[in-house]
C-alpha cells in the first residue's frame, strides 16, 4: 500500500510540520512519502507529477493560502485515478469537514482537530482491510449518500509521544525556514485566532526540544520558526531554550518567537539585553489600542507596557522586532486605525505589519459576523471586506498604506528620511503614509514593479511634489540613508551628491590614518588597503547630518560641510556604522 502526504506551503523556503508529525507517528507501521510543492507551481504538474508516482493513499495538509488549489489537485487526481484514496487534515477543513466532503464528492476522508491520533488508527484500518471507519474519533467520511462525522478526539496528553520530525534530517532544511513547536495551545482566548478554539498550554519535553534546536543549527536552516502561540507563557521554560540557543551560539541562523509583551519581566528583558544581534526575532501583537477592540476581541495586553518593554527591546538593538495591527476589528473606524497606527508607529520597531482581518474558520469573530455586520467573501482567505465601524472605500486606502508601509518603512532603508519628512512636514506619521498614498495611487505606481532605487526617486518627486521646503537638508539625509543601505551602489536619479566630494587618493589616506584605524576600524588593523575598501565609503556631505538626528530632525540650518565614515557589517539590524571624521579629513585637505 503505498501511501504519500502532501502539501502546498507558500514559499519554496518554507517546510510543513504537520506531515511530517503524521509520518512519524505511523513509521513503525508503514512507510509514507512526503511531497512538497508551492502555491506558485502549475496545478497540472504538481497533479501529473503525483499522479505518476501512483499512490492508493493520498493526504493533503490544508491552510487558507492552499485550500483552493489542494482541492483542484484531488479533483483530477480522482478523475484520472477514481480508485484513489484522498484525506484531508488541517485547520482549514476542521470547521466545516461535512461540508467539505458534500461539495466535493472526490474527498473521501477528513481529519478534523489534532490529527496524529486519527491518522495513526486510520492507517491501521487500511493496512487491515477493515472499512469499518465509525469508531475512528476525529474522522470524517462518506458512506453512500450519508455523510458521517465521528465524535472529536480528546488531544494528546503527552506530546512527547509524537515521533521528533527533526531526527536525522542531513542537508534537507539547509537554508530554509522550518516551522518549530516546543508547546501547543495558547493561554489567552483572542477572538479572531484559531488557538481559542483549545484551551490551556502543553510542553513537549524541554531535552527534546534541545535535541531537535540542535540537530536544525546543525543542519544550516536559515530560520527556526516557533510556531507557539506565546512562546513566553511559561518563563522558565523560554529562557532555559534561549539560554540552550545562545550556548550553541549558530551562525546565520534566526530564531523567531511569537511573545507577548507585558509578560516579559525585568529578569528576562535584563536577560534579553545581552544577546547577539540577529539571533531572535519577536513577532509582537498589538492588533488595536482602541481598548473597546481590545475587549471585544478577548484580548488580554497593556499597552502602556507592551510599549515601554518593546522600546526597551529596541534601544539594545541585537532583536528584531515585528508589531502586528490588524485592520477590520470590531470598534476599529478608520480615525481608530489611525490611532492605533500613531501608537505603534512611535515605538519605532524593526517592522510594522499591518494586516487585515479574516474570519477564519471556528473563531469567535466568524461566529458573531452578523453582530458586527462583517461582510467578506467566504472563500480563502476570508478577508473582511467591511463593517459596521469601516467602509470598504476605507479599507482599500488602508491597502495602499499598508504597501507604502512595507516598502518604505520596513525595510529600513528610509529611516532618517522618513523621520524629517514626518517631524517638519506632517502631524502624525500616518498622515504622511495617508498623503504619500494619494500620490502614489494618482501615479499609478500601485499597478508596476518598483526597484529599490525606484522608491528613491519616487519619495524626490512626491517632496518636489508637495513643494517642502528645506530641500537641502532632505536631499542630503536621502543619500546618507542610501549610502547607508546601498553599499557601492549608484546614486538613484535626483540625489544630487556634495560638489566638493572626497577623491579616492584621500580615502587611502585615511585608511592609513593610525587615529581612523584605532577609532572605528580597529578588527580591520592587520588587512591590506584594498581588502578594507571593499567595506568602508566616505562621503561628504553639506550640512551637518548628526546633529540633525540628534536634535530630533529640526529643519533649521546645519549648513556646514561633514565627512562622514560608513562601515558595513554583516548585521542584521546594525548593518552600517557611520563616524564622523570631519577633523581628520580637515588635516589631509
Amino acid at each position: 500500500m503505498k501511501v504519500i502526504l502532501s502539501t502546498l506551503n507558500s514559499k519554496f523556503i518554507h517546510s510543513c510540520l504537520a506531515i511530517r508529525y503524521l509520518q512519524g507517528y505511523v513509521e513503525d507501521l508503514i512507510h509514507i512519502d512526503i511531497k512538497e510543492y508551492t502555491i506558485n507551481q502549475n496545478i497540472d504538474f504538481i497533479a501529473s507529477d503525483l499522479y505518476k508516482l501512483e499512490p492508493e493513499i493520498i493526504g493533503f495538509s490544508t491552510y487558507i493560502w492552499n485550500l483552493t488549489e489542494t482541492l483542484k489537485i484531488c479533483k483530477i487526481m480522482k478523475i484520472v485515478n477514481p480508485k484513489i484514496k484522498i484525506i484531508l487534515g488541517g485547520p482549514e477543513v476542521s470547521f466545516d469537514g461535512e461540508k467539505i466532503l458534500e461539495d466535493n464528492k472526490f474527498i473521501d476522508f477528513i481529519i478534523y482537530g489534532e490529527g496524529e491520533e486519527t491518522f495513526r488508527e486510520f492507517i491501521k484500518k487500511l493496512i487491515d482491510g477493515d472499512e469499518d471507519y465509525d469508531d475512528i474519533e476525529g474522522l470524517i467520511y462518506s458512506q453512500g449518500n450519508r455523510i458521517i462525522k465521528n465524535p472529536p478526539r480528546t488531544l494528546i496528553k503527552d506530546l512527547n509521544i509524537i515521533p521528533s520530525p527533526y531526527k536525522n534530517i542531513g542537508d534537507e532544511f539547509e537554508n530554509k525556514i522550518v516551522y518549530f513547536e516546543s508547546s501547543r495551545g495558547c493561554p489567552f482566548n483572542c477572538e479572531f485566532c484559531l488557538s481559542s478554539t483549545i484551551k490551556g498550554v502543553r510542553y513537549f519535553e524541554i531535552n527534546r526540544v534541545k535535541e531537535e534546536l540542535n540537530n536544525l543549527i546543525e543542519g544550516k536552516v536559515r530560520q527556526v520558526k516557533f510556531v507557539d502561540r506565546t512562546f513566553n507563557a511559561n518563563k522558565n521554560y523560554a529562557m532555559e531554550i534561549m539560554n540552550f540557543i545562545i550556548d550553541k551560539n549558530p551562525k546565520d541562523i534566526n530564531f523567531h518567537f511569537e511573545v507577548t509583551a507585558h509578560l516579559l519581566d525585568r529578569e528576562m528583558l535584563d536577560f534579553l539585553s545581552g544577546v547577539k544581534e540577529g539571533l531572535f526575532q519577536f513577532e509582537v501583537g498589538v492588533q488595536s489600542t482602541n481598548l473597546d477592540t481590545i475587549d471585544a476581541i478577548g484580548r488580554t495586553t497593556d499597552f502602556e507596557k507592551l510599549r515601554d518593554i518593546t522600546k526597551e527591546i529596541k534601544s539594545h538593538k541585537n532583536i528584531h522586532q515585528h508589531l502586528d495591527l490588524i485592520a477590520g476589528l470590531p470598534y476599529e473606524g478608520y480615525d481608530s486605525f489611525r490611532k492605533s497606527f500613531n501608537d505603534v508607529y512611535e515605538i519605532r520597531p524593526q517592522k510594522i505589519q499591518l494586516g487585515f482581518l479574516k474570519l477564519l474558520k471556528g473563531s469567535g469573530l466568524r461566529k458573531d459576523q452578523e453582530k458586527y455586520g462583517f461582510k467578506y467573501l467566504d472563500e480563502p482567505p476570508y478577508e473582511v471586506l467591511e463593517n459596521d465601524f469601516i467602509k470598504f472605500k476605507e479599507i482599500i486606502k488602508l491597502k495602499i498604506i499598508e504597501d507604502l508601509v512595507e516598502r518604505y518603512y520596513n525595510e529600513g532603508y528610509f529611516e532618517h528620511t522618513l523621520e524629517f519628512i514626518v517631524y517638519n512636514h506632517y502631524t502624525s506619521p500616518f498622515d504622511f503614509y495617508e498623503d504619500f498614498s494619494y500620490y502614489w495611487e494618482f501615479k499609478n505606481y500601485h499597478k508596476v514593479s518598483n526597484s529599490r532605487n525606484r522608491l528613491y526617486e519616487i519619495l524626490i518627486e512626491f517632496y518636489k511634489h508637495k513643494g517642502f521646503n528645506n530641500m537641502v537638508v532632505f536631499n542630503e539625509l536621502l543619500r546618507f540613508d542610501f549610502i547607508k543601505n546601498n553599499k557601492g551602489s549608484r546614486f538613484p536619479n535626483g540625489i544630487l551628491g556634495f560638489k566638493e566630494g572626497i577623491k579616492q587618493s584621500i580615502i587611502h589616506e585615511i585608511l592609513k590614518n593610525e587615529k581612523v584605524m584605532e577609532d572605528y576600524l580597529e578588527d580591520y588593523k592587520d588587512l591590506p588597503t584594498k581588502k578594507i575598501i571593499q567595506d568602508i565609503a566616505v562621503e561628504a556631505f553639506s550640512v551637518n547630518i548628526f546633529k540633525i538626528i540628534e536634535d530630533g530632525y529640526n529643519s533649521t540650518d546645519y549648513k556646514i560641510r561633514t565627512d562622514i565614515l560608513f562601515v558595513y557589517q554583516k548585521g542584521v539590524i546594525n548593518r552600517c556604522k557611520t563616524y564622523d571624521i570631519s577633523n581628520i579629513i580637515k588635516e589631509m585637505i
